[in-house]
This record gives C-alpha cells, structure tokens and sequence, in this order.
C-alpha cells in the first residue's frame, strides 16, 4: 500500500495517451518536464529513456516488453497474475485494491494525491489509463 500512495505522490501525473496521435508531455506541480507518452504508447522518463508501454489492448509492458498487468474496459487495474490491485471510477478517482482513493485525475488533466493537492498535470489524457502508472511506474 505504501510503495502504492508514494509512486501515486511520486509519479502520479505521469499519464498515458496511448490513443492520441502526438507525444504528452508530462509536468510536475511546478511545471517542469518529467518525461512523456509517445503516440505508440511508449513511456518516458525526464532523461528519454524506455520505461514501459501500454498497447492498445490495455496490456501494460515493462521496459523489456514483459507484460506486467492489465487495465480492464471498466478500469480495473490487473497485475501480471491477473489479481486486481486498483480501479479508476468514472469520476477519475483512483482506488486500491482495498477500495481506499489514493487520488484522482480531474477533467482538465489536473492530477491529485490523495489529499488533494495537485500533484502535476497531462492534459488531454484518458483517466482510465492514467490509473496504469500509478501502480506499475516509479521515476
């Protein structure tokens, strides 16, 4: 649960935009860059550098290419055994796997930690797989 609330604190702007034809970029709270979404669905950390995928089918990869989880269509989120460990609800609030919100993506692409600050921001990005990197990636 912990490593779960800090990569969402840590990470939690860092966004997928598998489906948009150009790369988000990815903003902390203060604005700067920490990396971006390539329009095949690759993710990137501040340096450039591979840190997963997420294919079209919702199958989140690491950077070797090993499926390591899943997003369902009703936003569940799936670790590579198949077990649920998330959900994102269709207000953008994300949960664990014990049903606690540990954040939220708004509609403008603000993103929020489980108290409600913003924590960074990639607007234009769908908050069902925004929900991905909060439990799979950690810059």
């Amino acid at each position: 649960m912990k490593k779960i609330v800090i990569a969402f604190a840590a990470v939690g702007f860092l966004l997928i935009g598998a489906s948009n034809v150009n790369a988000q970029q990815l903003r902390s709270s203060n604005g700067s860059s920490t990396g971006k979404i390539d329009s095949d669905g690759t993710i990137r950390n501040g340096s450039g550098s591979s840190v997963g995928k997420i294919d079209s089918d919702g199958t989140i990869r690491n950077k070797s290419g090993s499926s390591i989880g899943k997003i369902d269509s009703d936003g569940t989120i799936r670790n590579g055994s198949g077990s649920s460990i998330g959900k994102v609800d269709s207000d953008g609030t994300v949960r664990n796997s014990s049903g606690s919100s540990i954040g939220k993506v708004e509609k403008d692409g603000t993103v929020r930690n489980s108290s409600g600050s913003s924590i960074g921001s990639a607007n234009g990005v769908t908050k069902e797989k925004a929900a991905v990197v909060f439990f799979f990636f950690e810059f």
